[in-house]
């Protein structure tokens, strides 16, 4: 979680990059003809900053459950101990359903990696801007609004199934597309899902298992608009906050993250 410094930075660089992106329209501006303005300005839709902080979700009615589990203290710090668990995530991540169960499996006393594709840029044709900080970050999300950036520890071709006990999938709607696009990662959830090992994914997430071709006979949920996906993967959806089968845990909303986090907490206690 955010301390209030982190938000303080954060907003800071934000100002900074607007400020900055303005410039740039400024000097192109005077670089094009009358025309082809008016043509970018029928192209471009306005930008807007939407603040959605972590405190609002957990101090929405009905939330109270999820408040509590972040804030009440965590009693025994070795549940976990002795477990190390890689986050499969790249840009587009939900915020809090990667940074609450990571919080919690640490707070128990597992160690946590977070695992991104190896970057990737795109073509120059695409016209895209890439940061400099997207080659050892991955972009934060919260619904459809980008607020962040989290340092990744390790890339999806560095990996290998018995450096960990577990793996998790957060969602988010653009981070799976960038998940299942990578040859790397799927590989490695196919050869984790032979090993038995726990695999979890929460919202999105388990679009990338369909991907992986591991949802054939398997009972699961997921978020409301990829529940068809699922099906047609060859999985049962169960319309439940946690479904576990076997080794593959699956949630279905940022909502259900404190039922998500204990499910995976359970089941690596038990094997």
């Amino acid at each position: 979680m955010k301390t209030i410094n982190q938000i303080i930075i954060t907003s800071i660089i934000m100002m900074h990059a607007v400020v900055n992106t303005k410039a740039q329209v400024k000097v192109a501006a005077g670089q094009i003809k009358s025309h082809e303005l008016e043509v970018l300005n029928q192209l471009t839709s306005p930008s807007a900053v939407v603040n959605m902080p972590v405190s609002q979700l957990l101090n929405a009615p009905g939330n109270e459950a999820l408040r509590a589990f972040f804030f009440t203290p965590v009693t025994n710090r070795t549940v976990l101990k002795g477990k190390k668990i890689a986050v499969l995530a790249a840009d587009g991540f939900e915020e809090i359903e990667l940074s609450g169960p990571v919080w919690y499996f640490r707070e128990l006393g597992a160690q946590v990696e977070i695992v991104a594709p190896k970057f990737n840029p795109a073509p120059e044709r695409y016209g895209l801007s890439t940061p400099e900080m997207a080659k050892t970050h991955i972009m934060a999300i919260q619904y459809l609004q980008p607020v962040g950036w989290i340092k990744f520890d390790r890339t999806a071709d560095q990996i290998k199934v018995g450096d960990y006990d577990a793996i998790f999938i957060p969602g988010g709607a653009w981070n799976p597309d960038n998940l299942r696009f990578d040859k790397d990662v799927i590989r490695f959830i196919q050869d984790f899902n032979k090993s038995g090992k726990l695999i979890a994914a929460i919202c999105h997430a388990p679009v990338v298992l369909a991907s992986a071709d591991i949802l054939k006979g398997k009972k699961l949920t997921g978020y409301w608009n990829i529940q068809v996906d699922l099906k047609n993967a060859g999985g049962t959806v169960l319309e439940e906050p946690v479904v576990v089968d076997g080794n593959l845990i699956t949630s279905r909303h940022p909502i259900d993250v404190a039922d998500f986090s204990r499910a995976v907490e359970t089941w690596l206690t038990k094997h």
